[in-house]
């Protein structure tokens, strides 16, 4: 059995530094382009796998050349990917990332292709899902099958609702703890932008369901409110690091939560955890290539 299944998008990453993120109607001169995984599912099991974690993937690829390295490189990172579909006649998912050299924030378009094509009915019957101590989703695939994941799986279930989908506060019933950012927050109380933290308690208290919310904000930090579990709200203030690409910390953070309660932390002790995950991640460059080792992280 696996300690984690994660059911999600696997992308090829294309990112290029720039001076400054193009508005409309912009051309922007880059640097060179960077080839690496991606896609928020594949970050994220490559997170939990990297802290120790036994994980399986769930998702599908395009029968390309994309696809094919895509899978070589879970598979280099230890994770199980029997349960990743190569569809004939599809391309793989694909994301293009502007990155400002100067703040390291990111602009990010994604085509998800092969990832379009997940269907509930395999992701419910997935052993993966059905067994694991932890199921770890996103919102990259189609809605259905992540809600048919939530349905099926017997271990915590962590929802990351990115991209942000007004839909979304109808998985809630079935997830054990969300993860979502400001913007996110915002969509899934159906309220106007969401910054400060007395706003983002409020909002989280009343989201549908009863889930723990975990609310990501950045550099500040972290909110945790807890529903589900006891406790009081807490936050947790991020590490202070210089920045250089901030394109998979959510990622790191999502996978981290899910490392720490697959073993049997407190929340608030797994946000404490992912903050410092995610503080590493932010200090190197690409998706999953940033992606921090245990060892990066005791030693």
């Amino acid at each position: 059995m696996v300690d984690i299944a994660v059911v999600g998008s696997i992308n090829m990453d294309i990112s290029v530094l720039v001076g400054s993120i193009p508005i409309p109607g912009e051309t922007v001169l880059g640097g060179d382009a960077r080839w690496s995984g991606g896609g928020k599912g594949a970050n994220q099991a490559v997170a939990a796998s990297r802290l120790g974690r036994r994980v399986a993937m769930v998702g599908c690829v395009g029968s390309d050349a994309a696809g094919e390295d895509l899978v070589q490189r879970l598979t280099n990172d230890r994770i199980d990917v029997s349960q990743v579909r190569v569809l004939d006649g599809v391309a793989s998912g694909l994301a293009l990332i502007a990155v400002d050299q100067t703040t390291g924030e990111n602009s990010i378009v994604v085509s998800p292709g092969a990832n379009a094509k997940v269907a509930p009915e395999g992701v419910g019957q997935a052993e993966a899902v059905t067994s694991a101590k932890v199921v770890l989703l996103q919102l990259e695939i189609p809605i259905e099958t992540v809600a048919a994941a939530a349905a099926a799986a017997t271990g915590t279930v962590i929802l990351n609702p990115a991209p942000a989908h007004p839909a979304a506060s109808q998985l809630l019933a079935e997830v054990d703890v969300v993860i979502p950012n400001e913007h996110e927050l915002a969509t899934l109380a159906g309220t106007a932008p969401l910054h400060e933290e007395s706003a983002l308690l409020e909002a989280a208290l009343g989201l549908a369901g009863d889930a723990d919310v975990v609310v990501t904000m950045g550099s500040k930090g972290a909110l945790v409110v807890p529903r589900r579990t006891t406790g009081e709200p807490v936050f947790v203030a991020a590490h202070s690091v210089e920045a250089i690409d901030t394109t998979a910390a959510g990622d790191s953070f999502c996978g981290a939560v899910a490392d720490a309660l697959a073993r049997q932390q407190t929340l608030t002790a797994a946000v404490e955890w992912a903050v410092k995950v995610a503080a590493l991640t932010v200090q190197s460059p690409g998706a999953q290539d940033s992606l921090p080792y245990l060892t990066d992280l005791t030693d």
